[in-house]
């Protein structure tokens, strides 16, 4: 019973209402009240102060809420892993993504994920796009998010998020930053930042070189981060993967759309898994990062 007038506190105090809390845990208002009251009882403290309609936490309140959550969380990741053990399932999907990649949207379906199938037991690495078609093919993940930089081959589902612009991010401090679109021969004598590997940085930068159109010196980060730190620092411009012109960054970066004479250049994100390796959770997976992915 204390475990579920517990579940009961945490949701008065996230709702910020006992009628909004009883309406998410399907009881009634009066219920939930005398829940929290024998709650109070059973540990010896008021956890609330009521005024009229409204109530705060006590500083008592307060500590047993934030110490409550934490046991509450690994509470429940017991349980998971009492539940597998109990039915020898390890329910797993591994995952890889862009690590250059600058939006929010795999992280966003990864939460949903997790939110529907907490049973399930999620491993993320990231890599370069080369990086990611090994981990594919050798079976060391079961889907990746990478950009298209080869023909779809028969032996992938080559499943299509999205097609949009790309884009550079440049230094607030760089006059190229106040212009509304940069045309890669803008470039030709500005380096170029690419987040990379040791392993990977040939291969990125014959692929920006010969492929993208960059012409001048390049620069390696093996973070997102540390790229742009770089950018920030007026070292260079970073081509980054992402579907928006929005920056993560803050008010230093400027995220422009890049060009190629008179047309955007695209970049074709997609999920990819082995055809002989399709499952319903990686299928799952694909929808709701599609969805992450829709304007």
């Amino acid at each position: 019973m204390l475990l579920k007038q517990i579940k009961y506190f945490h949701t008065v105090v996230e709702k910020g209402s006992f009628t909004e809390a009883a309406q998410a845990c399907y009881i009634s208002q009066s219920a939930i009240s005398q829940q929290i009251q024998s709650l109070e009882k059973e540990i010896g403290v008021k956890l609330f102060e009521r005024k009229n309609r409204r109530f705060s936490l006590t500083p008592a309140g307060e500590h047993f809420y934030r110490k409550t959550v934490v046991l509450s969380s690994e509470l429940e990741r017991i349980c998971r892993e009492t539940v597998r053990i109990a039915n020898k399932d390890n329910a797993r999907l591994n995952i890889g993504y862009l690590k250059c990649y600058g939006g929010d949207e795999f992280h966003a379906a990864l939460a949903d994920f997790i939110a529907k199938y907490p049973e399930v037991d999620v491993h993320v690495v990231e890599g370069s796009h080369e990086e990611l078609y090994d981990e594919l093919r050798f079976g060391k993940v079961d889907l990746v998010l990478n950009d298209q930089r080869r023909a779809f081959s028969d032996e992938y589902v080559n499943f299509e998020l999205i097609r949009s612009n790309c884009y550079i991010e440049i230094s607030t401090n760089n006059p190229l930053s106040k212009l509304d679109i940069i045309n890669i021969e803008d470039l030709k004598n500005t380096p170029c930042i690419l987040v990379a590997s040791k392993g990977q940085e040939e291969n990125e930068q014959t692929y920006y070189r010969d492929i993208v159109g960059f012409r001048g010196d390049f620069l390696f980060a093996d973070n997102l981060q540390k790229a742009r730190i770089l950018v920030v620092s007026h070292r260079g411009v970073m081509p980054i993967e992402g579907a928006t012109d929005s920056s993560y960054f803050g008010s230093g970066i400027r995220r422009i759309p890049l060009y190629r004479g008179e047309k955007p250049l695209t970049r074709n994100y997609c999920a990819f898994w082995k055809e002989d390796n399709s499952g319903y959770y990686i299928e799952e997976f694909a929808e709701m990062l599609k969805a992450r992915f829709r304007p």
